[in-house]
């Protein structure tokens, strides 16, 4: 079924990005439109630990995760394969929520001021200055302008013929919810072979268990319980976890094919936001956020071109790429170079014992993967 309407923006993707780009522009007066695969609420494997960078940008559109029981976190605690453990306060802390639970409250904000169907985007394409989006169900819509916030790997990157989807990742990842006895104000991260977990708290006051492995790694292993039993716990911390936490889910949620690699903010003329604009290692704690900053990045660069007479779309879009380039390209950078650090075993020991010595490096690391409060 065609649609007539042609919608100012077409979001395809509601996670973090999608929802909260949604909220600013529809807020704003912007006739918004965003697809999303599946409906709310619903669990996304993710690390759920956001940096409280974010919280004045969230009030201000009206929305307080505290409300719904996030938990406030203020401790990072790493460890290494041994289990030797290092702990700093948070330089501005953050907070744990579910995705379940995060999602389908931006969700209930944006039904009431955009338009949300359920379905799967098949095509995009673009001519004159126009989109025409295709879905799975057979229905088409058209767009001034889409948003592409489809996380961090999605068909519609193979139909753009993205670079990255052309190439294999070694990377997986695993999250599954659990009962647990953890510091409420505690986001940990526990190295093993070929990987890193996080562990935090959720706004049920379950502990969130997402950790992330190379394929290499985990294909010795016939399954999930297998490889946490003989690789992951080689961390004590890790053992001492999967022996006494009571698992909440039927089975734990798993993806494959993560990539790390570079990604272009602006594709075919759609602006990537979220993951799929670029995604940070989970280790450096702040893909959420990143998610959420890049909405704003470009809602509020879309609502001063609006009002423009004159408006070129390739002057948006240049001024997107610089503003996110400037906002995250070092993070992004940070991610992989602490990533190869920790998978080197001898260059994790030497690192620990530096930043045993000089904790301060370790807030320093910390402050590059995180922005400032906006």
């Amino acid at each position: 079924m065609a649609h007539n309407t042609t919608w100012e923006i077409l979001i395809i993707g509601g996670g973090l990005a999608g929802l909260t780009a949604a909220l600013h522009l529809s807020r704003a007066g912007c006739r918004v439109l965003l697809i999303e695969k599946y409906t709310y609420p619903h669990h996304k494997v993710c690390g759920e630990y956001v940096s409280n960078e974010v919280l004045p940008y969230l009030n201000h559109l009206g929305i307080d995760p505290f409300a719904i029981g996030a938990r406030s976190i203020t401790t990072f605690q790493v460890s290494t394969k041994t289990g030797k453990t290092l702990k700093v306060e948070l330089p501005q802390g953050g907070f744990g929520i579910s995705r379940f639970a995060f999602d389908d409250l931006l969700y209930k904000h944006v039904r009431q001021q955009a338009t949300v169907v359920f379905d799967t985007v098949d095509q995009v394409t673009f001519a004159g200055s126009t989109f025409v989006v295709a879905t799975q169900k057979g229905d088409t819509y058209q767009a001034s302008f889409v948003l592409g916030a489809f996380g961090k790997r999605s068909n519609i990157d193979g139909v753009l013929g993205r670079s990255f989807i052309k190439q294999k990742s070694p990377w997986l990842a695993v999250k599954a919810h659990y009962t647990y006895t953890f510091p409420e104000d505690t986001v940990a991260l526990h190295n093993f072979e070929g990987g890193y977990c996080g562990l935090s708290r959720t706004e049920t006051n379950a502990v969130n268990a997402c950790y992330i492995t190379t394929f290499r790694s985990f294909k010795r292993f016939r399954t999930i319980p297998d490889f946490q039993k003989e690789v992951i716990s080689k961390n004590p911390h890790m053992k001492h976890f999967f022996s006494e936490a009571e698992a909440l889910f039927d089975k734990p949620l798993a993806i494959s094919q993560i990539s790390f690699e570079s990604k272009r903010p602006v594709e075919d003329h759609i602006f990537m936001i979220g993951d799929s604009a670029g995604l940070i290692h989970p280790l450096c704690g702040n893909g959420m956020a990143m998610a959420i900053h890049a909405a704003k990045i470009f809602s509020e660069l879309y609502l001063d071109f609006a009002q423009k007479e004159h408006r070129d779309r390739a002057v948006l879009e240049k001024a997107y790429t610089k503003a996110w380039q400037s906002a995250f390209l070092k993070r992004l950078q940070t991610g992989r170079r602490v990533q190869s650090l920790l998978l080197q075993p001898v260059l994790s020991d030497l690192g620990y014992k530096v930043a045993t010595a000089f904790p301060r490096m370790v807030l320093a690391l910390i402050r590059q993967t995180h922005g400032k409060p906006f």
